[in-house]
């Protein structure tokens, strides 16, 4: 009790979560036996991160820099207006589409909406939508890049619960096309009630041509890191490394916009991403072996399937909690600390892992995107000058609809697992 106490009143001091992670886990280690326990504190940190697999984190998120610095951005969202700019709406069902292309250059929903925030929300604002609707469709969008691969929360998940992240890949892909979808119908469904502007025309097929032609290179990027993944060509880190190599090919050789200098920076700025998430992930390793040597994932499974049995009832309890933390703390700290609570869980009710590891990313993507900390939102307040509240109060239709989706998924295993199933995980 003193560890989880401990825990939630330095987070609502202001400490950064990695380092009250790190606190907590060493008041957690003291406890278990004074200074004896506190010896393994460095030999946990550092198998908390000797995972061959994290490798490509930074790998995704450098090669997503490269390609948003070259204007690959840019070219993708041309191709998406031009596909659907000609509906009511047309630039919100533009920013929903964009986020589907962008998904296989980041895999990190707070980079899609920093990007949108930057470029889409602006024209979307000149265009006569209302600034906080722009934020609220950006918001509901980004959480599409982390669902659809690559992502780093599943190589986060595959790592920790030995859960084949090619297999986690291809559940990905069904739900997060149908948030895109779902979106666009919310979108639809409101676009006359709000007065949407459209363009004036729909886009020739030459257009689509064209502009599909100066695309092609950062549509093919995505095709190269699932087409070599869920091939079994390369292992998901290999992956990763060859995207980056292709984004440095082009970013030199085909568009030329690419410096040292630039690389640099990105460099730097890949540094900065990786080492928050990798605070995390060290000093979560520290309580999380605090929690497996006081038994909390039995007495927790014990405590649920006290009050039911019913495979149903316990996802549901799970989503729930899920998506209750979520709202207040870091999704990546949440799934390091309660992936190896909740997923024994899950194995006692039959649940396949590939199938709890995707609910487990849904449930947690969705959180980005809901006060009082939702990282999306903060990010769209911070670029867009935009205040929270009012992106959160038009975001409600977009986050009853993505709910939708996640308890479709949970409640429906055939439909989770029918591509990992097609292309041999299971």
């Amino acid at each position: 009790m003193i560890v989880a106490i401990i825990f939630v009143v330095l987070m609502v001091l202001g400490m950064p979560i990695g380092f009250a992670l790190g606190v907590a886990g060493v008041v957690g280690l003291f406890d278990m036996g004074g200074g004896m326990f506190l010896s393994q504190g460095p030999s946990k940190v550092f198998n908390g991160l000797n995972v061959f697999p994290f490798l490509a984190m930074p790998f995704f998120i450098l090669a997503g820099e490269i390609m948003n610095h070259i204007g690959i951005t840019s070219r993708l969202v041309k191709f998406a207006q031009a596909l659907v700019g000609h509906m009511r709406g047309g630039l919100a069902h533009t920013n929903m589409l964009a986020s589907v292309f962008f998904a296989g250059l980041t895999g990190a929903a707070t980079a899609d909406a920093a990007a949108f925030g930057k470029t889409l929300v602006p024209a979307m604002v000149e265009r006569g939508y209302r600034r906080d609707y722009a934020c609220a469709v950006t918001a509901a969008g980004s959480i599409i890049g982390p669902t659809i691969p690559p992502s780093g929360l599943m190589v986060v998940y595959g790592s920790l619960m030995g859960v084949s992240i090619g297999g986690l890949f291809a559940a990905g892909i069904l739900p997060g096309l149908m948030i895109c979808l779902i979106c666009m119908t919310v979108i639809a469904v409101t676009a006359r009630a709000k007065n949407l502007p459209k363009n004036e025309r729909r886009a020739t097929l030459l257009e689509i041509w064209q502009i599909f032609k100066s695309s092609i290179t950062a549509l093919i990027m995505p095709l190269i890191i699932l087409g070599g993944i869920l091939g079994g060509i390369v292992t998901p880190t290999e992956a990763a490394s060859v995207a980056v190599a292709y984004a440095l090919f082009i970013g030199v050789f085909i568009y030329r916009a690419l410096s040292f200098a630039d690389f640099f920076g990105m460099l730097v700025r890949t540094a900065r991403v990786t080492g928050v998430i990798f605070v995390i992930i060290a000093f979560a390793s520290i309580l999380g072996w605090w929690l497996s040597f006081n038994r909390i994932p039995q007495e927790v499974a014990s405590l649920v399937l006290g009050v039911s049995g019913n495979p149903y009832i316990v996802i549901f309890m799970i989503v729930g909690l899920l998506l209750l933390i979520g709202m207040v703390m870091d999704i990546n700290a949440i799934l390091i600390i309660l992936a190896p609570v909740l997923v024994p869980l899950t194995v006692q009710i039959g649940m396949d892992p590939i199938h709890a590891g995707i609910i487990f990313i849904l449930a947690l993507n969705i959180s980005l995107m809901t006060p009082p900390v939702g990282a999306c939102l903060f990010v769209l307040s911070s670029v867009t000058g935009e205040k929270l509240e009012k992106i959160a109060a038009q975001l409600w239709p977009f986050l009853l609809a993505e709910l939708g989706v996640l308890f479709l998924f949970a409640f429906w295993s055939d439909l989770a697992l029918a591509i990992p199933r097609l292309l041999g995980f299971r």
